[in-house]
């Protein structure tokens, strides 16, 4: 074991130098002191190749721990684990040295700190080893896989002329790497070994930082748009993407990814490994694994390092948007520079006691975007003084589409015994939102979301406990008067009344009435088609415009004629002749029809959300 403490007598310290000189060569704690670490990453990227990986390696790696400057650490490697993040996907052990890495341990944030050997860019680091692991040990992405992300994928037949060049060789390949002498891991015995998928290897977590959103909020987001290797942190950091940032992007610099930006923040910050002047590959492991991405690049201030060993993490800043992420893949994700990530421009309004804007905007990204508009919605509506659980909301709202009539929002929302109104608010913007965004059909962007919302600092909602008519026998076109019961929540009962004139072309015998809510009347109107082709764009946005708000009691004729919902448009009281000819359109599960047909009559409105319905009979003579 090598010692700092060397005592003596007048011969030992006579040969003192001599020894140190041996020292520094046999003991990484002298070879490898902070002075002797190069201060920077080297001008000139050159590849270190995997194949020369081997135990007891000296190299360095750089990161952010407080500000925008990279630092050096040292780093020995360990060995060379063979597919230990799948087939032919290898990593690298190596041990972190230094006073700060020693104390921090491996820190999510550092994913993508690059890591040279003689000045020869090795890897990325990507893993920790281990949970409450004592050393800082780390396992490091080969630069090779990293850059498969940021080239093109060669054709098979260059395969054995780019295994010869490039990586091989230790030169800088602007092609992607071939095929490279299979590594081996490297044991304390020297023997090679291969290394199985263990839960113990995990990649480096990715700091999401929500910055203006409550733990429920940032809980949503768990339960809702969980997504492997992002840790979820309220709080903890901001945003300014107007903030220009006069240090260049550089290997070893934090980089973040925006999900939202604006009056709330969603961001995940890793670290970069390789630069050039277009483009640059980061984390050294994916964030999402979408794929193609188009998330906004921006440059980062690392705050503090908090060293913990349950969860380490940088607290961070974003700041100047530099270019978009385009890609997100296994090995890395890939930034490209002056590239204008496409957003979602939102405005949520919201008036009552008191009144305020949010202005925000939301990545235009699949997979991600929904979620992150609702919760950003629920944010909005819950972080001000006058939100109490028992707040109702009404709200309305536009989301535009190129190219296509707009998509209507107009509803009454009431908290619940199981859920707060905010959510319910959040919820259904989503749902019709989603509908939108992912309807395969959809070819032209969503131009923006604008959303008013009115706060009424109580609970309105309603019971219909009874329904009956004013007559029971009638005539068809005579007018018959609906009388309901409703009980307000925490209220007295009242009676309301709608008179309903009967169709003149009513046929003899038995009719019903259904008096309803609004949900009730769009299951009988829009029920469920399964299996069928899904809806147009179009037709999606007339479905979601057609749905009955909550906030009305609704009186609907059920009549023994045929009923046709096609293309999302429900057809009633459709002739014999018609139903036979769209019958067809049944076996492709392209058309639902019913025997029985739902034409509403009547509404009144209310001063709350109604649940309830009942059936009533009538006998036309």
């Amino acid at each position: 074991m090598c010692r700092k403490d060397i005592r003596g007598g007048p011969v030992l310290r006579a040969l003192l130098p001599v020894l140190m000189a041996v020292l520094l060569e046999t003991c990484p704690v002298f070879a490898q002191t902070p002075a002797s670490l190069p201060p920077a990453p080297p001008a000139v990227t050159t590849f270190f190749p995997l194949s020369e990986v081997h135990r007891g390696l000296q190299g360095v790696a750089y990161t952010v721990f407080e500000g925008t400057k990279p630092e050096p650490m040292g780093v020995e490697i360990l060995g060379v684990l063979h597919n230990a993040r799948g087939p032919r996907q290898d990593m690298i052990l190596a041990r972190l040295e230094g006073k700060k890495a020693e104390y921090t341990g491996v820190v999510a944030g550092m994913s993508g700190s690059p890591v040279y050997i003689d000045g020869k860019l090795l890897g990325a680091l990507a893993f920790r080893i281990g949970q409450f692991s004592k050393e800082p040990i780390a396992g490091i992405t080969p630069i090779g896989e990293m850059l498969q992300v940021r080239d093109t994928a060669p054709s098979a037949e260059n395969d054995t002329e780019l295994a010869q060049s490039g990586i091989q060789n230790g030169t800088e390949n602007s092609g992607t790497p071939g095929a490279q002498e299979e590594p081996v891991a490297v044991s304390a015995g020297g023997a090679s070994r291969t290394v199985p998928d263990s839960p113990l290897i995990q990649p480096m977590e990715t700091p999401l930082v929500f910055s203006g959103f409550s733990p429920e909020a940032v809980q949503l987001w768990k339960q809702h748009a969980p997504v492997a290797g992002l840790m979820p942190v309220a709080g903890i950091g901001g945003s300014s993407s107007d903030e220009k940032q006069p240090d260049p992007v550089v290997p070893g610099s934090a980089v973040s990814a925006v999900i939202v930006r604006g009056d709330l923040d969603i961001s995940a910050t890793c670290t970069v490994t390789y630069v050039d002047p277009k483009q640059l590959l980061a984390c050294g492991h994916p964030i999402t694994q979408f794929g193609p991405v188009n998330m906004p690049m921006t440059k980062a201030d690392v705050v503090a390092t908090l060293a913990s060993p349950l969860n380490a993490f940088k607290i961070i800043n974003t700041t100047e948007t530099v270019g978009s992420f385009t890609e997100d893949r296994e090995s890395a994700i890939k930034g490209v520079f002056g590239r204008t990530a496409r957003m979602i421009p939102v405005t949520l309004r919201i008036t009552g006691d008191q009144n305020r804007s949010l202005h925000f905007e939301v990545i235009d990204q699949p997979q991600i975007t929904p979620m992150a508009l609702m919760v950003s919605v629920f944010q909005g509506l819950m972080g001000q003084n006058s939100y109490s659980a028992e707040t109702t909301y009404r709200l309305q709202g536009t989301v535009k589409l190129a190219g296509y009539p707009s998509l209507k929002l107009n509803n009454l929302l009431a908290p619940t015994d199981l859920l707060p109104a905010n959510l319910q608010a959040a919820l259904a913007l989503g749902e019709g939102f989603t509908k939108l965004y992912d309807n395969a059909a959809r070819r032209t962007p969503i131009e923006s979301v604008d959303i008013e919302v009115k706060a009424i600092p109580r609970r309105l909602t309603a019971q219909m406990e009874s329904a009956q008519v004013s007559a029971s026998e009638l005539h068809a076109g005579d007018t018959v008067t609906v009388e309901a019961t409703i009980r307000p929540w925490r209220g007295e009962p009242h009676n309301v009344r709608i008179p309903v004139k009967l169709p003149a072309t009513l046929p003899d015998g038995q009719v019903r009435l259904l008096v309803s809510d609004g949900a009730t009347l769009d299951r009988l109107l829009q029920p469920p088609q399964f299996g069928g082709q899904p809806l147009d764009v179009e037709a999606t946005i007339a479905q979601l415009n057609s749905a009955h708000p909550g906030d009305r009691l609704y009186v609907t004729l059920l009549t023994p004629d045929a009923q046709a919902s096609v293309d999302g448009r429900t057809l009633t009281a459709l002739p014999l002749s018609m139903a036979n000819v769209l019958s067809p359109l049944q076996d492709n599960h392209g058309m639902t029809l019913h025997g029985e047909s739902a034409m509403p009559v009547a509404s009144v409105p209310l001063d709350a959300v109604l649940s309830g319905y009942q059936v009533l009979t009538l006998q036309v003579e």
